[in-house]
């Protein structure tokens, strides 16, 4: 057998927390030669780590293949950036991530142009390093080997997080003339969920549990099991619209939006909700989404296509947002964005916050600093900021974490139970209390010859019998 620890792959995680994402692997082969494999690029979104979008701790002429996990802006929004710092590869995702993501790129752009005019900075790419990235992206079908070059085979897993969502399996071989080494397998689970409302998410093929295995798996939810949840949303609005409020409800432009208004549909199919409350959905971006479910570009169950419910309409002009305002009629808004900052949701979120008689409901993670996080945390009547303006909170606000596309503790360890053979697994994309918390979970739970934490401060050189070494970093 050759000696192992000449072939190895360095995994290190370019986030320290959530957002952000971007996992560096660089593969040293015996014979002295090295690749580096991205595997996503993604835009920070907590102010205290958006410094570190205006640069790459890496020089990005030297990454030869970039993998897309999905379509969130928190994992391909730096994709411009690279590209325009001299990245020349291709950037391989799935076919719907593929019909998804120029509407992502070209509306984050729109925003960080708009940023950095209000802040007088510079911007942190074009518009042409958006069409130029664009150029570079190759889809893949689901369940296909993907040869990168002779020794790195991918397969492409369906991932419930959101359509086009991955489960990546990297596998990297090696031999020369002397020896035939070990083959080194990686599964990168991405932002990661067992279940989606739009189609039955197809099981990890029993020959990938059998295969000796290193795993790196997200976090998110870490510290929270699926039954502590509480399940509010549906007696939330039906008691609003029983009383005659009007709500609003902040959205996420892809994924929450669209099953949100299948609830909504399922609520008045049951009769719970009256189809005589008259539905608005506002968010250019949400809309052209929208838009792409309804058209069969990308895969969505037969039974989940017909999703908008009734008495429904687009929001496409300031008239029609002028005059919802300025009725008080029962009424639902769906706006974007999810926390509140941007989009329309800047617009409805003030005007619907100092009536009584209204209802603003969240429907996912609130980030520090966002208008969403002030507003769930304020008190009734007392004074917050919203758009600039100063105002006093009279309407309700509420939240719900039901809709989060990210698995709970409970259900990563069921993730993780079926394989017979993992040397390493590598605890991801979490807040620094989620990822300690689950880690000790999976150490306890779980039977693997190591466990390791991945932030900025080390990375885990990994070889196909598990971890070699972890090594201590700052970026």
């Amino acid at each position: 057998m050759a000696n192992q620890n000449r072939f190895y792959v360095d995994v290190s995680s370019l986030h320290k927390e959530v957002t952000g994402s971007c996992i560096l692997n660089t593969i040293k082969f015996p014979n002295g030669s090295t690749k580096k494999i991205l595997i996503d690029c993604g835009l920070f979104q907590e102010r205290e780590y958006s410094e570190l979008n205006k640069s790459l701790p890496f020089i990005a002429e030297n990454i030869d293949y970039v993998i897309v996990t999905h379509n969130h802006v928190d994992h391909t929004g730096r994709l411009p950036l690279l590209v325009k710092q001299g990245f020349q590869g291709k950037i391989h995702m799935s076919y719907d991530t593929s019909v998804l993501i120029k509407n992502a790129l070209v509306d984050s752009y729109k925003v960080l142009h708009k940023k950095a005019e209000l802040a007088n900075e510079p911007l942190l790419y074009s518009d042409d390093d958006v069409d130029k990235t664009l150029s570079l992206v190759c889809p893949h079908p689901y369940e296909e080997s993907i040869w990168l070059d002779d020794n790195i085979k991918l397969t492409f897993f369906m991932n419930g997080h959101l359509p086009g969502a991955l489960i990546v399996l990297m596998q990297i071989h090696y031999q020369d003339s002397l020896h035939k080494y070990e083959k080194i397998n990686l599964l990168y689970t991405g932002d990661y969920n067992n279940k989606n409302m739009f189609f039955d998410v197809s099981p990890i093929p029993k020959w990938v549990h059998q295969l000796p295995i290193s795993i790196i798996q997200e976090s998110t939810y870490g510290a929270m099991n699926s039954d502590e949840i509480d399940y509010v949303f549906e007696k939330n609005i039906i008691d609003a619209t029983n009383l005659g409020k009007e709500i609003v409800i902040p959205v996420f432009s892809l994924g929450r939006s669209q099953e949100i208004m299948l609830m909504l549909k399922q609520m008045q199919n049951s009769g719970k909700l009256s189809k005589d409350i008259p539905i608005y959905f506002d968010g250019k971006l949400g809309i052209r989404y929208t838009k792409i479910y309804l058209s069969n570009q990308i895969f969505i169950d037969e039974k989940s296509i017909d999703f908008l419910p009734k008495n429904f309409s687009y929001v496409t002009s300031k008239t029609q947002r002028d005059s919802i305002l300025n009725n008080n009629q029962s009424k639902i808004v769906l706006t974007t964005s999810g926390m509140g900052s941007y989009g329309p949701a800047q617009v409805y979120l003030p005007a619907f916050l100092k009536k009584q008689n209204a209802l603003i409901h969240f429907t996912g993670y609130l980030a520090e600093d966002t208008l969403g996080r002030k507003l769930i945390e304020s008190e009734i009547n007392s004074v917050v900021e919203a758009s600039g303006l100063k105002l006093k909170k009279q309407a309700e606000v509420k939240t719900t974490c039901e809709f989060s596309a990210h698995a709970k503790s409970d259900e990563l360890i069921e993730f993780l139970k079926p394989f017979e053979d993992i040397k390493m697994i590598l605890i991801n994309h979490g807040t620094s209390e989620s990822k300690d918390i689950y880690s000790q979970k999976v150490v306890n739970e779980i039977d693997a010859k190591s466990v390791g934490v991945l932030g900025r401060d080390y990375l885990f050189r990994l070889n196909a019998f598990g971890l070699v070494k972890s090594i201590s970093t700052k970026f």
